[in-house]
């Protein structure tokens, strides 16, 4: 059982950046992780991914302004946004899946095993 715990959200000027972190309760090394996204009138999306071996892939919806990235040693998943926009504006997860890695066309909520509770981002115009 691999419990996750995310932090970081606010709310923020467009324009301005953001990096959101995920917490794990075990090693992050053998896991393929995800953000995802998800506001009151759209479906979850993922947004970016990486490999246990720390492969990122990202969405085309975000490619350019987000990294995603790892801290072994703190088993801590990462998420740094640039040029914040409203249209960030969402619920934020991480999740991760028992597999060492994914295709990026993999990256839907129902391939992931283990969620967080999601934090908030709110970008103002």
């Amino acid at each position: 059982q691999l419990q996750l715990m995310e932090s970081g959200g606010a709310s923020v000027q467009a324009g301005g950046s953001l990096t959101l972190s995920c917490k794990a309760s075990g090693i992050i090394a053998t896991s393929c992780m995800g953000w995802f996204r998800q506001t009151p009138s759209k479906e979850r999306e993922g947004i970016a991914m990486i490999s246990g071996s720390g492969i990122p892939q990202y969405d085309d919806s975000v490619k350019g302004r987000v990294s995603i990235y790892k801290d072994y040693t703190k088993n801590t998943l990462y998420l740094r946004i640039d040029s914040l926009t409203p249209e960030d504006t969402a619920m934020y997860y991480c999740a991760a899946v028992r597999i060492k890695f994914r295709f990026l066309d993999q990256l839907r909520p129902g391939n992931f095993e283990y969620w967080g509770q999601g934090t908030q981002v709110t970008v103002s115009s």
